[in-house]
């Protein structure tokens, strides 16, 4: 098995090197380094250099827009995948089915996509969505059916009990169909993810009740009969702290956890307990709110989770642990990895330099990148030789 390796664009509030705190309906802590294109494509750039596949890019009321920050960066990078979050019933199935179709056919076939039905009732009524959480699990099934069959070169009729379409045809039917990534730790999600997901996400839990989670959505997917024999691939979500050393790597999670303030942590910690989120609900569980006992598994660090919505927990240690905890969770099924560091920039390097050469050397990973080509500027033949 080859795994794949995707990075985060920080689009939800900036970049620091610090956390940034918020997400899932907080507002955002300062970040010293701006959302915006220069600095969004450098890291974008990065990410492709080091040997990543894809960059995930956040949806909410917090972010920029996933679709237009994705679109402006496709353009400022050459081979990196973008792995868009959106949330389906902000946006009609049709819509949504024609642009992934130029998305796919201007840059080549670069898009993915993570669908997400919102957690905070708040933030859905401030895109003046008012169902409640297991009717956007519903609507979500229903929108993935219509945009499926779209995608398939159907005529689409289509009257459910939230969308609806007449007669709809696609003419921009994208090449290759994006691949459909989906999360949710509620029965309601299950549900859903079994019927369309391609790849099931989940947060960066311990091992022990990552396994739990793939047994249960696999034991779905089976049952399934719409799957017709599609398998199910399974991702996590996770933060990065590696370094040459574990102390090295344990010193740097120090200065973050240093570096979050009281009130900062109260607040966010206030905020995301409203959430309907069962995985954010799971998250808040590892930690409860304190500084203490943050190691919730041999090199998984909870800490991130204090300030921070949604993805809460690094890996923390030397390149060689890390990639021995990437191992472990490859041994379980998950073949996808969607991380990040503080900061961004710098972390897809050091990722990309201390953990991938390692995990390549155990036969766990192959690099997307071209081939290098060209000659050294001096050739070796002619080194410390004078010529004849």
């Amino acid at each position: 098995m080859s795994l794949k390796f995707h990075w985060f664009l920080p689009t939800n509030g900036g970049d620091g090197r610090h956390v940034v705190g918020g997400g899932h309906g907080v507002n955002p802590g300062a970040a010293g380094r701006p959302a915006d294109v220069p600095y969004l494509g450098q890291v974008a750039r990065a990410a492709e250099q080091s040997g990543f596949d894809a960059a995930l890019t956040p949806t909410g009321a917090w972010c920029e827009d996933a679709w237009l920050s994705t679109a402006m960066l496709s353009q400022v990078s050459d081979r990196l995948r973008f792995l868009v979050a959106f949330r389906p019933g902000l946006v009609a199935p049709f819509l949504a089915a024609q642009m992934a179709g130029t998305f796919q056919n201007m840059t080549g076939g670069r898009l993915l996509l993570n669908v997400v039905t919102g957690g905070e009732p708040h933030e859905q009524r401030m895109f003046g969505d008012f169902l409640d959480k297991d009717a956007r699990y519903a609507r979500a099934d229903e929108f993935l059916t219509i945009v499926r069959r779209l995608w398939e070169g159907e005529t689409v009729d289509f009257s459910g009990e939230h969308l609806s379409v007449e007669a709809a045809r696609l003419n921009q039917i994208p090449d290759p169909i994006p691949e459909i990534y989906f999360g949710g730790s509620s029965p309601a999600a299950g549900t859903v993810a079994a019927k369309h997901a391609d790849v099931y996400l989940t947060w960066g839990e311990p091992p022990a009740q990552v396994k739990e989670k793939i047994d249960w959505i696999r034991s779905l997917a089976d049952a399934e009969p719409s799957r017709n024999g599609r398998p199910m691939r399974f991702g996590i979500r996770l933060h990065t702290i590696t370094r040459d050393t574990s102390e090295e790597a344990w010193a740097e999670a120090d200065r973050l956890l240093a570096g979050i303030d009281e009130q900062m942590l109260a607040d966010v910690q206030a905020g995301l307990a409203k959430s309907e989120s069962e995985g954010q609900k799971r998250m808040l569980a590892l930690h409860g709110g304190s500084r203490e006992n943050l190691e919730v598994y041999p090199n998984l660090w909870a800490g991130v989770g204090l300030v921070r919505g949604g993805a809460g927990t690094a890996l923390v240690g030397s390149h060689e642990e890390v990639a021995d905890l990437i191992g472990e969770y490859a041994d379980l099924g998950i073949s996808e990895f969607v991380l990040s560091a503080y900061p961004h920039l710098e972390g897809a390097y050091t990722f990309g330099e201390g953990v991938l050469p390692i995990l390549a050397q155990r036969g766990l990973w192959k690099d997307p990148r071209p081939a290098a080509r060209g000659t050294t500027a001096v050739p070796f033949a002619t080194v410390g030789r004078t010529a004849s």
